[in-house]
């Protein structure tokens, strides 16, 4: 019975030996995932595979390790688990502007997501250049991404599936198809529908259009959409009412300061994004000219500042963040060899202040 009792628990002898080790050679160092293993009573393979998620293994011995985790301090080295597996847990992602209000939420909603699974963002940007958004992209290529996210740009289809070729890639703005890249599509054309429907059923029947950068596949859906919902409505399409913008503030003043110059008549004005938009609502301003007692406005994209403008903007919801997200999930989907099935939501008018029935 004795000897049977001072057998009883080795193992927890063993784990108390090998835990006095482990926190003593924590003490005067670097803790390892080798230290980690000793002081858990498991392999250092066991370890790995925990850490990097693929273990199959009792809740004892996981509980175990996650103990020996927090009682020595490790820290593991994303580098090293990657390169173990072939990879460096790191994602390119290639956006127009950092500063940018728009990209910045989308920026947020890949780095949210991406480090829930262990994964770590280049950002770069490319400014609306096809030749900086390539030298971006060699540039992540030479890091070793995993993967790269192209947040809508210039670069042509065909450079774009010309990447998907040795890496994923994920592109936002696109309607395109090719082996190991997902695009990641908005339905622009229906927003600008909506937009323009929403002015319309207040009784405006002279609605100008603030557009964006002709060269981007966004601003042409959203002027498409301006387009069709005049023609639904039996009303013929005026270029005049149609100034061009570039997406920021400055080009929204000047294409309304435009606008007032040519003496065109309006009661309402769309801006192909809510920059635009601000600026539009300044130029007006300016000019004595009350929203929306004088001219109703729109915008498009729904920022976080547009609740906080006087009046507040109605405007297009375009997900900002949810792009973000679902980017990086299409993104973890190829990685994992699964077929992407991240999608964004339709959009939908939000009415604010900024837009008045005509009487």
């Amino acid at each position: 019975m004795a000897r049977s009792s001072t057998n009883k628990h080795p193992v927890g002898k063993a784990a108390g030996r090998r835990r006095g080790a482990g926190e003593a050679a924590a003490a005067s160092g670097t803790v390892t995932l080798g230290m980690v293993a000793a002081a858990a009573g498991v392999s250092p393979s066991t370890v790995s595979r925990i850490l990097n998620g693929t273990a199959v293994v009792s809740e004892d011995k996981r509980t175990a390790v996650d103990d020996a985790i927090a009682r020595l301090g490790f820290v593991p080295n994303p580098v090293a688990r990657g390169l173990a597996g072939g990879r460096t847990l790191s994602i390119g992602v290639v956006t127009q502007a950092i500063d940018s209000p728009f990209y910045g939420g989308a920026l947020r909603g890949i780095e949210e997501q991406l480090g829930r699974a262990g994964y770590s963002p280049l950002f770069v940007s490319g400014h609306w250049n096809a030749t900086e958004e390539a030298r971006c992209i060699d540039t992540l290529r030479s890091r070793r991404v995993d993967g790269i996210i192209v947040l809508t740009g210039r670069l042509s289809d065909a450079a774009l599936a010309d990447c998907a070729r040795h890496l994923p890639v994920v592109v936002t703005g696109r309607k395109l198809t090719a082996p190991g890249l997902y695009a990641l599509h908005f339905d622009n054309f229906e927003g600008g529908r909506l937009a323009t429907h929403h002015l319309l059923s207040q009784g405006h029947r002279q609605i100008a259009f603030i557009s964006g950068e002709p060269r981007h596949p966004d601003a042409k859906e959203r002027l498409r959409g301006y387009r069709a919902a005049l023609e639904a409505a039996g009303l013929p399409f005026d270029p005049a009412l149609v100034m061009p913008g570039n997406y920021t503030e400055d080009s929204g003043r000047m294409a309304v300061e435009r606008l007032l110059d040519s003496r065109v008549a309006f009661t309402a004005a769309f801006a192909a994004n809510d920059q635009m938009a601000y600026g539009a609502a300044l130029a007006l301003h300016r000019r004595h000219l009350h929203v929306p007692g004088d001219i109703s406005l729109v915008g498009f994209d729904d920022l976080q500042s547009s609740v906080y403008t006087i009046p507040p903007l109605s405007t297009v919801h375009h997900p900002v963040f949810e792009l973000g997200q679902q980017a990086a999930i299409a993104m973890l989907q190829l990685l994992a060899g699964e077929t992407p099935t991240a999608q964004l939501p339709a959009p939908r008018f939000i009415v604010r202040e900024s837009t008045r029935a005509l009487s």
